[in-house]
């Protein structure tokens, strides 16, 4: 069966990858994992007789780590803070000023019922939708205050940053234990390894 292959440049201020073994103060991984790239993908354009498999990222600017703290007024404050009317500290390990190429192949879901792959016609529209900035829904760089800078096709300028090399002894996978219309199971990648600025998803 031929691959449809969809492409895009993301970049922004700040992003958060959430590492799920760090707790209450989170730290971010080096690179989005494959639900997060997939998500990005789907912000752009969704059709449910299509699955989009994100099959690696390049990382385009040097890792930077940095503290972030915001505070929460939401309901999951502790009662006595929500009855005093008061904040929640929250502190969390981000990263700064990234840029990332993410590639991804659409791919037939058969439990859609269709008998006729819509996987060419996805690739076009996204295209057209990319360029236009016409999304399902605004993009966003793991959380969604962190709003991206740029989205669209492959800058000429953007070089993937070669010197980048890390080993991630586990990285989440996926939150849920389907593509589509899944219930939350979360499964786990073993080992990866970022060589040259590039992480290939399992």
């Amino acid at each position: 069966m031929k691959v449809y292959s969809v492409e895009l440049e993301i970049s922004g201020p700040t992003a958060m990858w959430t590492r799920p073994d760090t707790g209450s103060s989170p730290v971010s991984y080096v690179a989005p994992t494959f639900s997060a790239a997939k998500g990005i993908f789907e912000s752009i354009l969704r059709w449910k007789s299509v699955n989009v498999k994100p099959t690696r990222v390049e990382i385009c600017r040097p890792v930077q780590f940095h503290r972030y703290t915001t505070n929460y007024g939401g309901p999951l404050r502790a009662s006595d803070k929500i009855a005093n009317g008061a904040s929640f500290q929250f502190y969390a390990v981000v990263l700064t000023n990234v840029c990332y190429r993410l590639y991804a192949d659409a791919t037939f879901a058969t439990h859609h019922g269709s008998t006729t792959s819509p996987c060419h016609a996805y690739q076009e529209a996204f295209t057209r939708a990319l360029e236009r900035g016409q999304w399902f829904y605004t993009p966003c760089l793991g959380w969604k205050e962190f709003a991206p800078d740029y989205v669209g096709r492959f800058r000429p300028e953007t070089q993937i940053c070669t010197s980048e090399n890390h080993e991630i002894p586990t990285m989440l996978r996926m939150v849920f234990n389907k593509p589509q219309s899944g219930e939350v199971g979360p499964t786990f990648s073993r080992n990866v390894r970022l060589d040259g600025g590039v992480l290939r998803y399992a």
